[in-house]
Protein backbone atom coordinates (compact mmCIF):
# COMPACT_ATOMS: atom_id res chain seq x y z
CA UNK A 1 0.00 0.00 0.00
CA UNK A 2 1.25 3.46 -0.86
CA UNK A 3 1.01 6.79 0.94
CA UNK A 4 -2.19 6.72 3.02
CA UNK A 5 -4.51 9.70 2.55
CA UNK A 6 -7.18 8.78 5.12
CA UNK A 7 -8.14 5.69 7.16
CA UNK A 8 -11.53 4.49 8.36
CA UNK A 9 -10.75 4.26 12.08
CA UNK A 10 -14.14 2.79 13.07
CA UNK A 11 -14.09 -0.04 10.53
CA UNK A 12 -11.89 -2.56 12.35
CA UNK A 13 -13.72 -1.91 15.63
CA UNK A 14 -17.28 -2.14 14.28
CA UNK A 15 -16.74 -4.89 11.69
CA UNK A 16 -15.03 -8.23 11.40
CA UNK A 17 -12.96 -8.01 8.21
CA UNK A 18 -13.45 -11.09 6.02
CA UNK A 19 -11.41 -10.08 2.96
CA UNK A 20 -9.83 -6.94 1.48
CA UNK A 21 -9.17 -5.85 -2.07
CA UNK A 22 -7.85 -2.83 -3.91
CA UNK A 23 -10.11 -0.76 -6.17
CA UNK A 24 -9.57 2.30 -8.30
CA UNK A 25 -11.90 5.27 -7.89
CA UNK A 26 -13.25 7.67 -10.51
CA UNK A 27 -12.61 11.24 -9.31
CA UNK A 28 -12.82 14.78 -10.65
CA UNK A 29 -9.78 17.07 -10.68
CA UNK A 30 -10.94 19.16 -7.72
CA UNK A 31 -11.46 15.94 -5.69
CA UNK A 32 -7.90 14.82 -6.41
CA UNK A 33 -6.54 18.21 -5.34
CA UNK A 34 -8.51 18.02 -2.07
CA UNK A 35 -7.13 14.53 -1.46
CA UNK A 36 -3.59 15.85 -1.95
CA UNK A 37 -4.36 18.13 1.04
CA UNK A 38 -5.74 15.05 2.90
CA UNK A 39 -9.15 16.70 3.23
CA UNK A 40 -11.42 13.65 3.29
CA UNK A 41 -13.40 11.49 5.70
CA UNK A 42 -14.56 7.90 5.10
CA UNK A 43 -15.69 6.96 8.63
CA UNK A 44 -19.37 6.79 7.58
CA UNK A 45 -18.70 5.53 4.03
CA UNK A 46 -19.82 2.25 2.48
CA UNK A 47 -20.02 0.72 -0.99
CA UNK A 48 -23.14 -0.50 -2.75
CA UNK A 49 -23.77 -2.40 -5.98
CA UNK A 50 -26.04 -0.48 -8.38
CA UNK A 51 -26.74 -1.50 -12.00
CA UNK A 52 -23.79 -3.89 -12.12
CA UNK A 53 -21.33 -1.27 -10.84
CA UNK A 54 -20.03 -0.48 -7.35
CA UNK A 55 -20.32 3.03 -5.92
CA UNK A 56 -18.72 4.51 -2.82
CA UNK A 57 -21.41 6.36 -0.86
CA UNK A 58 -21.20 8.76 2.10
CA UNK A 59 -17.49 9.45 1.56
CA UNK A 60 -16.79 13.12 2.23
CA UNK A 61 -14.12 14.81 0.13
CA UNK A 62 -14.03 18.51 1.00
CA UNK A 63 -14.41 21.12 -1.71
CA UNK A 64 -11.16 22.46 -3.13
CA UNK A 65 -10.76 26.13 -2.28
CA UNK A 66 -9.40 27.31 -5.65
CA UNK A 67 -11.84 25.38 -7.89
CA UNK A 68 -14.73 27.87 -7.39
CA UNK A 69 -17.15 27.31 -10.33
CA UNK A 70 -15.90 23.80 -11.19
CA UNK A 71 -16.00 22.42 -7.65
CA UNK A 72 -17.50 19.03 -6.80
CA UNK A 73 -20.26 17.85 -4.45
CA UNK A 74 -18.48 16.69 -1.25
CA UNK A 75 -20.83 13.71 -0.70
CA UNK A 76 -21.37 12.65 -4.33
CA UNK A 77 -21.43 8.90 -5.07
CA UNK A 78 -18.11 7.84 -6.60
CA UNK A 79 -17.71 4.90 -8.95
CA UNK A 80 -15.22 2.21 -7.92
CA UNK A 81 -13.20 0.65 -10.72
CA UNK A 82 -13.18 -3.15 -10.54
CA UNK A 83 -13.28 -6.10 -12.93
CA UNK A 84 -16.71 -7.60 -13.68
CA UNK A 85 -15.78 -10.86 -11.93
CA UNK A 86 -14.82 -8.95 -8.77
CA UNK A 87 -18.07 -6.97 -8.90
CA UNK A 88 -20.12 -10.18 -9.19
CA UNK A 89 -18.28 -11.74 -6.23
CA UNK A 90 -18.72 -8.61 -4.10
CA UNK A 91 -22.40 -8.37 -5.10
CA UNK A 92 -23.00 -11.93 -3.87
CA UNK A 93 -21.52 -11.02 -0.46
CA UNK A 94 -23.38 -7.71 -0.28
CA UNK A 95 -26.74 -9.46 -0.76
CA UNK A 96 -26.17 -11.72 2.25
CA UNK A 97 -27.59 -10.50 5.53
CA UNK A 98 -25.01 -9.00 7.90
CA UNK A 99 -22.32 -8.34 5.27
CA UNK A 100 -21.21 -4.91 4.11
CA UNK A 101 -18.65 -3.40 1.75
CA UNK A 102 -16.60 -0.93 3.79
CA UNK A 103 -13.67 1.26 2.68
CA UNK A 104 -10.72 0.86 5.06
CA UNK A 105 -8.49 3.54 3.54
CA UNK A 106 -7.78 5.83 0.60
CA UNK A 107 -4.16 5.90 -0.55
CA UNK A 108 -1.85 6.89 -3.40
CA UNK A 109 -0.37 4.19 -5.64
CA UNK A 110 1.73 5.22 -8.65
CA UNK A 111 0.10 8.66 -8.68
CA UNK A 112 -3.47 7.27 -8.60
CA UNK A 113 -5.95 7.20 -5.72
CA UNK A 114 -6.90 3.68 -4.63
CA UNK A 115 -9.47 2.41 -2.12
CA UNK A 116 -8.81 -0.52 0.20
CA UNK A 117 -12.27 -2.11 0.21
CA UNK A 118 -13.25 -4.76 2.75
CA UNK A 119 -15.95 -7.38 2.82
CA UNK A 120 -17.01 -7.10 6.43
CA UNK A 121 -19.50 -8.59 8.83
CA UNK A 122 -21.01 -6.29 11.46
CA UNK A 123 -20.06 -6.90 15.08
CA UNK A 124 -22.56 -6.84 17.89
CA UNK A 125 -22.00 -4.63 20.91
CA UNK A 126 -20.81 -7.50 23.13
CA UNK A 127 -18.38 -8.64 20.40
CA UNK A 128 -16.81 -5.17 20.45
CA UNK A 129 -16.42 -5.35 24.22
CA UNK A 130 -14.79 -8.78 23.99
CA UNK A 131 -12.36 -7.46 21.36
CA UNK A 132 -11.44 -4.49 23.60
CA UNK A 133 -10.87 -6.81 26.59
CA UNK A 134 -8.69 -9.12 24.49
CA UNK A 135 -6.57 -6.21 23.25
CA UNK A 136 -6.15 -4.84 26.77
CA UNK A 137 -5.04 -8.26 28.06
CA UNK A 138 -2.54 -8.59 25.19
CA UNK A 139 -1.18 -5.12 26.01
CA UNK A 140 -0.80 -6.02 29.69
CA UNK A 141 1.00 -9.28 28.85
CA UNK A 142 3.43 -7.45 26.55
CA UNK A 143 4.14 -4.87 29.26
CA UNK A 144 4.77 -7.58 31.85
CA UNK A 145 7.05 -9.45 29.46
CA UNK A 146 9.03 -6.29 28.61
CA UNK A 147 9.32 -5.46 32.32
CA UNK A 148 10.57 -8.99 33.07
CA UNK A 149 13.11 -8.84 30.22
CA UNK A 150 14.42 -5.46 31.45
CA UNK A 151 14.96 -6.71 34.98
CA UNK A 152 16.54 -10.02 33.96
Amino acid sequence: MGDVIVRNVKARRDYEIIETLEAGIALKGSEVKSLRDRRANIDEAFARVQNGEIYLLNAHISEYGHANLFNHDPRAPRKLLLHKSEIRRLASYAQQKGYALIPLSLYWKNGLVKVELAIAKGRRKYDKREELKRRELDRQMRRALMHRLKNA
